[in-house]
């Protein structure tokens, strides 16, 4: 399996740190607001690379955070009059209802930056130990220039940055050793949210978030760091320097990133009213359209989102859903159970566009070759099966383009038409569910029914739900 290493800047073999096993971290949204398409691009991506490895027989540790404190969150949150934790555990709620109508599984481990302070505290005073790191009238800085290797990610010169980004711009520029230098820690200002740490109450940096819980969560070193390429620089960058500096070890194998998304071929933008949120596409489609669309191009190249493209996916996914629902419709009209001895010849031949579809993920997770594969699986399978077939055949072919879209996180079964008691009888256990804190099995119930195409809203109501 080849994968492109943005570190080394060209394709590698995947070789895991331990065999049979990944240790996977991807950056995860800052919740002040419902998730926008931008977002769900690599959470489609890097949940299927996630899927793929597992589909391998690898065990994946996937642990991908929320950041729940950062300044656009205490803005919104001052505006709307309520505590940052309140807005910030609203729309990760919001994100998780996403995430679930894209079909994104849930990550092994979901850290909430809020929860790991002591470990970022921690880990700054670490640094500082080791002289990375310097303190400056309650503020933390990282120094830089201390870290040689600083710049080998997003191959940039040390002399030619300028420290920028979130977290990075704060006053008192002229305390810093070093222009370069980023923060660890600031103190808090009035009205923010704030923790005691050794150097004054206040709360982390952005990029010390990451690092100390993918360390927590994952160890000293991982297989596979991931985020979209907007955040090669400076966070990865950034990420890089104090987890390396801290641990003593190389961070991460290997570095992925997908390419950005264009709205009608321009950047997404509130400015240019083209800021789409994945709440809004729900409304004009079934998000596993969005996730077929995403998946339509390599994860490394830049995606152009309209309409025309859209409805092309909506075309491609009902392409294969059509397949499955006549497969399911044969195997309910035929009188022959056993697979006969041609019939397995000619299964065997389906084989083939496996071979294709695995062997278009292992370079580099060609999901547009990928889902190719899936058509031409799908033409075979309607070219060669009618009630004269077996149901074990017509069986078997239908288990495998559901096992191949499976892999891509595409669910191409009718859904079972569940009654309306059923899922009164759901909503009520998930509701006591949430009363005990047991928000494993709401969530389990939440993720159920929209698998069966039921799609829950929490309002001030009650729960309300509507068939998708």
């Amino acid at each position: 399996m080849k994968l492109y290493n943005t570190m080394t800047r060209k394709k590698e073999e995947f070789q895991p740190l331990e065999e049979g096993k990944v240790k996977m971290y991807v950056c995860g949204p800052t919740v002040y607001n419902f998730i926008h398409i931008g977002n769900a691009r690599p959470m489609i991506i890097f949940d299927t690379v996630r899927r793929y490895f597992e589909y391998k027989g690898y065990e994946v540790n996937f642990v991908s955070n929320f950041t729940d404190v950062d300044d656009k969150i205490i803005k919104k949150a001052n505006e709307e009059g309520i505590s940052a934790e309140e807005l910030s555990q609203h729309y990760i709620e919001e994100c998780k209802k996403d995430m679930a109508g894209m079909n994104v599984k849930p990550a092994t481990t979901h850290p909430l930056a809020t929860q790991e302070i002591g470990g970022m505290i921690e880990m700054i005073a670490q640094l500082i130990e080791k002289g990375y790191a310097y303190e400056k009238n309650g503020t933390v800085y990282f120094r830089t220039r201390k870290f040689t290797p600083y710049g080998k990610l997003s191959h940039k010169n040390l002399d030619d940055l300028r420290s920028g980004g979130r977290s990075l711009l704060v006053s008192g520029e002229d305390e810093k050793e070093d222009p370069l230098d980023f923060v660890l820690w600031k103190p808090k200002k009035e009205g923010e949210p704030s923790w005691p740490s050794p150097w004054s109450d206040g709360r982390p940096g952005w990029h010390i978030e990451c690092s100390e819980m993918s360390r927590k969560y994952l160890g000293e070193q991982i297989d596979i760091h991931a985020g979209g390429e907007d955040l090669i620089f400076p966070h990865h960058e950034n990420e890089i320097a104090q987890s390396e500096a801290v641990n003593g070890k190389e961070f991460a194998r290997y570095w992925m990133h997908n390419g950005f998304l264009n709205i009608d071929n321009r950047k997404m933008a509130k400015s240019l009213g083209n800021f789409r949120t994945v709440r809004e596409i729900g409304e004009q489609y079934d998000l596993q359209v969005l996730r077929f669309f995403m998946l339509s191009a390599h994860y490394r190249s830049p995606l152009n989102f309209s309409a025309e493209l859209m409805q092309a996916a909506k075309n491609g996914l009902e392409r294969i859903c059509t397949a499955a629902a006549n497969l399911k419709y044969l195997m309910g009209n035929t009188k022959a159970e056993e697979m006969t001895e041609a019939e397995e010849e000619s299964f065997a031949q389906s084989e083939q566009y496996v071979k294709e579809f695995e062997a278009a993920m292992e370079d580099d997770f060609n999901t547009a070759d990928a889902v190719s594969a899936i058509f031409e699986l799908v033409k075979f399978a309607n070219t060669n099966s009618s009630t004269e077939n077996s149901k074990a055949y017509l069986k078997a072919l239908l288990e495998r383009i559901v096992k191949l879209s499976d892999v891509l996180g595409l669910i191409v079964e009718p859904k079972e038409e569940l009654l309306a008691e059923d899922i009164e009888a759901l909503i009520t256990e998930r509701q006591a569910a949430r009363k005990a804190k047991n928000f494993a099995r709401a969530d389990e119930i939440r993720n159920g029914l929209l698998e069966k195409g039921i799609i829950l809203e929490d309002t001030r109501e009650g729960v309300k739900w509507r068939r998708a």
